[in-house]
């Protein structure tokens, strides 16, 4: 069999071939497209759905071994699925329903101080979508954790190939369509290995995502 044959069957090569920047501008386009088109015929729904699946993509900047935010920075991209847990809980702006949801994210792309991909999962992300709202904006707050699988160490040196992933923020959902809805998000972002490697370098950054749901 030759190399070519080889690489072909990989999936973490086969991520390579697409560029994240190309990736996110064409989401966004879409996104955009779809908001232009549809938001005059958006009206309510989402408050009393149980299924919640989305498409998004993020970028972040962060540092990892400075104190420079612009050190180091990382696309991502991936498919979200959550359950509501609760109805309404809580009285006045506090009011709001408990969502639990997982991410698989098959686009880890690292950048500034070190080139290289990956593939991470979320299995655990707490959502809680805020029952205030107007016509067609409604914030969320969440929390999130996960890991993230490279080829390489990352950061490099004496660190680890496995990181685990934390996330924090929260962000707005714009109704396009009755059960769908776009989604911008602002999260403080942590990678570090838990002292899986001989050195534990973190990743501490922001990040910016938009979204695309359904619900059902």
């Amino acid at each position: 069999m030759s190399n070519f044959e080889i690489k072909s069957h990989s999936p973490i090569n086969a991520l390579r071939l697409c560029s994240p920047k190309k990736i996110c501008y064409l989401f966004v386009f879409l996104i955009a497209g779809r908001c232009i088109a549809r938001c005059q015929n958006s009206g309510s729904g989402i408050e009393n759905t149980n299924w919640d699946f989305s498409l998004w993509i993020a970028g972040e900047t962060g540092e990892e071994t400075s104190n420079s935010f612009a050190q180091a920075q990382i696309w991502t991209a991936g498919v979200f699925a959550g359950r509501t847990l609760t109805n309404g809980v809580g009285s006045g702006w506090r009011r709001g329903k408990l969502e639990y949801a997982v991410d698989f994210v098959p686009v880890f792309e690292t950048y500034g101080n070190q080139r290289t991909h990956g593939i991470g999962f979320d299995p655990v992300i707490l959502r809680w979508n805020s029952a205030l709202h107007t016509s067609r904006v409604s914030p969320y707050i969440e929390l999130s954790g996960g890991g993230v699988w490279t080829p390489v160490n990352l950061p490099p040196g004496r660190t680890s190939n496995f990181n685990f992933m934390a996330k924090g923020g929260g962000g707005l959902y714009l109704r396009t369509l009755r059960r769908q809805a776009v989604d911008v998000g602002l999260h403080w972002s942590h990678i570090s290995n838990a002292n899986l490697g001989a050195d534990n370098y973190e990743f501490n950054g922001i990040q910016l995502s938009i979204a695309y749901h359904w619900y059902k």
